[in-house]
């Protein structure tokens, strides 16, 4: 009983300490950027109060981006999760495995055919995108261990990349915008984009809350699933329905970004030992505090100028990754 109460207690103070560094780093995006506002302006301003000057600032330009980074932070870590759990994969994450990649090449794809332009495309298109490059991934690498998805995620990241890139200078005028979108960046956000782009997150959500207790039974072993009356495939479907809907909503929204979704679970999983559902709202509220912070140094290191949000968090996430699959082959040559 004490072990169960511990355990609750520890999951508790988690969250708290979650939840109060997800409202500093927002105070801290809302607070910061080419025109830095005291927090006491910031609050007035929250408050529907202050100068019209601030309330501009803080309700038409940063609100909008701190709650699209924190929704495609959020996505992203819970996808990324539902993937590291559902293939037993300690390197998954939808921009490693070429799921962003492709999302954005479909988007790209489309633009052209539809004659809008990237930032206003349809979101669908993001998660068909993400969906084709996902199956491309899994039948490339047959046998679906670790190291044969990543390398198969890196193939298919690169050709879509690659493709991507050339459809752009096909045209330049045309896909302008494309490499501001391609190197990820929240600068177009707006309180339409947060609408537009709420309802696939929303789905995404729902379906990952809905397969949590079935994915953490899978992470235990298809056997041991099996025989508790869990569909494996059909979870893994739903679960790849999931991740095409966060994955491509992200994608759609901030361009490609890639190993929030590696890092989050990760962080998770050492900050609490409960079950999936518990996981997936630890890694939701890190992703969304991580981009929330690399967005601020993104708009603000070399100011007025931004830095795209990719480079951000490609310098803190690629030793991650050295750790991570440095740590995957001591424990098989363990």
């Amino acid at each position: 009983m004490r072990s169960f109460d511990g355990t609750n207690l520890r999951v508790i103070l988690v969250f708290l300490g979650l939840g109060l560094v997800l409202a500093a780093t927002a105070l801290i995006g809302l607070s910061t950027g080419a025109r830095n506002l005291p927090l006491g302006a910031v609050l007035e301003a929250l408050r529907g109060r202050g100068d019209d000057e601030a309330l501009l600032i803080v309700w038409d330009i940063r609100v909008p981006r701190v709650a699209i980074a924190a929704l495609v932070g959020a996505a992203l870590a819970v996808s990324g999760s539902i993937i590291q759990s559902v293939t037993r994969n300690p390197l998954g994450d939808p921009g490693l495995l070429g799921i962003n990649a492709g999302a954005a090449l479909v988007i790209v794809i489309g633009t052209g055919i539809l004659g809008t332009d990237v930032i206003s495309s349809p979101f669908w298109l993001a998660a068909v995108g993400a969906g084709l490059a996902a199956f491309a991934v899994q039948a490339l690498a047959g046998l679906p261990t670790p190291m044969r998805l990543t390398l198969a995620g890196i193939a298919v990241g690169a050709f879509c990349f690659g493709l991507t890139q050339a459809i752009a200078l096909a045209d330049p005028e045309r896909f302008d915008l494309v490499r501001t979108w391609r190197a990820a960046s929240l600068a177009a956000a707006t309180p339409e984009n947060v609408m537009n782009s709420i309802w696939m997150f929303g789905v995404g959500f729902l379906l990952a809350i809905w397969l949590a207790p079935r994915i953490g039974l899978i992470a235990l072993g298809e056997d041991r699933a099996t025989s508790l009356g869990i569909s494996v495939n059909r979870t893994r479907f739903i679960s790849l329905i999931a991740v095409m809907l966060l994955a491509g909503s992200s994608t759609a929204t901030s361009g490609p970004i890639a190993f929030i979704g590696l890092a989050a679970p990760h962080v998770a999983r050492r900050a609490v030992h409960a079950g999936e559902g518990v996981m997936l709202a630890v890694a939701a509220f890190i992703g969304a505090e991580l981009v929330i912070l690399a967005d601020t140094v993104a708009r603000t290191a070399a100011a007025p100028n931004e830095i795209p949000i990719s480079v951000v968090i490609a310098a803190l996430g690629a030793p991650f990754l050295i750790l991570v699959a440095r740590r995957q082959q001591l424990s098989l040559r363990a």
